[in-house]
C-alpha cells in the first residue's frame, strides 16, 4: 500500500496473466488526485474489475467508509481476500463474485466513487458508463476513455502505457 492505515503492506497478486495490478506510481497519483478533490475520506467505493483489490484497498486505507469489490475470477478473489485480511480491512469490505456488468445490472444503487480497472482489451466502456451510478468514476485503460454524454471528463493523465480518466456526471445527466 502506498499510504494510509495499511501503508507499507505488500499485496499478493493472483497467479497467471489475467490480472494486471495497478502500479504503485499510478495508484499513488490516482489517490493524490482524489485527496485533492476531497473524494476519499468517508466515501462509499465500488471497485469494479477488482483483481487483487489494490485500488479499493488503497481507498479503504486512506479513509473510505466501505468498498464493494466486484471480481469474477476465482484466483483473483483468493488474492483479494488474502489482501483484505492482511491489511485488516475486511470488515469495511464486501466481496462479490460476479462480472462488473452483471453486478451493475442488479445493483443500481449510487456510490460516491467507482474505480474501474478492466483488462486493457475491454471494449464495454459505453455500456458501463450508461449504468454506473457514482459521483466520480476513475478509469484505468491503455487509451483515453470517452464516457459519453451523461459524463464530463474532469481529469485525464497518462503514465507510460496507462491512461487514467476521472469523470463526473453532468448536471441533469
Amino acid at each position: 500500500m502506498v499510504a494510509g492505515s495499511a501503508k507499507g503492506r505488500r499485496l499478493v497478486a493472483p497467479d497467471g496473466r489475467d490480472t494486471r495490478p495497478t502500479s504503485d506510481r499510478v495508484r499513488e497519483s490516482i489517490f493524490n488526485a482524489l485527496y485533492s478533490m476531497d473524494a476519499v475520506d468517508g466515501v462509499t467505493v465500488l471497485d469494479l474489475f477488482a483483481g487483487s483489490g489494490a485500488l479499493g484497498i488503497e481507498a479503504l486505507s486512506r479513509g473510505a467508509s466501505h468498498c464493494t469489490f466486484v471480481e469474477p475470477s476465482q484466483s483473483a478473489l483468493k488474492a483479494l481476500r488474502v489482501n483484505l485480511a492482511s491489511t485488516g480491512l475486511a470488515a469495511e469490505a464486501t466481496v462479490v463474485a460476479v462480472a462488473a456488468e452483471a453486478y451493475l445490472a442488479r445493483h443500481p444503487d449510487p456510490v460516491d466513487l467507482a474505480l474501474c480497472d478492466p483488462p486493457y482489451a475491454f471494449e464495454g466502456w459505453e455500456a458501463l458508463f450508461d449504468v454506473v451510478q457514482a459521483g466520480l468514476v476513475v478509469c484505468e485503460s491503455n487509451r483515453p476513455i470517452d464516457p459519453g454524454q451523461r459524463w464530463r471528463v474532469v481529469r485525464t493523465r497518462r503514465y507510460g502505457g496507462t491512461v487514467v480518466t476521472f469523470a463526473r456526471p453532468r448536471p441533469g445527466g
